[in-house]
């Protein structure tokens, strides 16, 4: 079976402009969930590239789950980054994820912003690693 993590790579490079493009829209909960795909696609990359198959949608446990022997050192920084990506998972999504409100009403610039920002460090962290 051949190796995918370049495709992967690829498609959380695409999520990641899908998330520019809803900021863009001030469509703010979808940049902060296409934000968060794009960072679970690219750490899913670099398993991988590791020869390691990943499952599970939280990005700070599938950086904790990379083969220890093979993986390169995570900064802490980044780790506390994709913990707060993780926060976009379902709450963007789903109404009953909040005491009253669509997702689109709990979510603004500051937090795509924040969003964004964090899953490119992510990516471009895979991208160097996979490099």
């Amino acid at each position: 079976m051949p190796n995918r993590a370049l495709d992967w790579l690829r498609q959380a490079k695409r999520d990641l402009q899908q998330a520019q493009a809803s900021q863009a829209d001030e469509r703010y909960e979808w940049a902060c969930f296409a934000a968060h795909q794009a960072a679970e696609k690219a750490v899913k990359a670099l398993h991988l590239a590791l020869g390691q198959e990943a499952w599970g949608h939280l990005v700070a446990r599938l950086f904790t789950e990379l083969p220890p022997d093979q993986a390169p050192e995570i900064p802490t920084l980044l780790l506390e980054k994709a913990k707060v990506l993780d926060n976009f998972y379902i709450p963007t999504r789903y109404p009953d994820s909040h005491p009253e409100g669509s997702p689109f009403d709990h979510y603004g610039i500051l937090q795509s912003q924040e969003a964004i920002k964090y899953a490119s460090e992510i990516v471009e962290f895979v991208d160097h690693e996979m490099a």
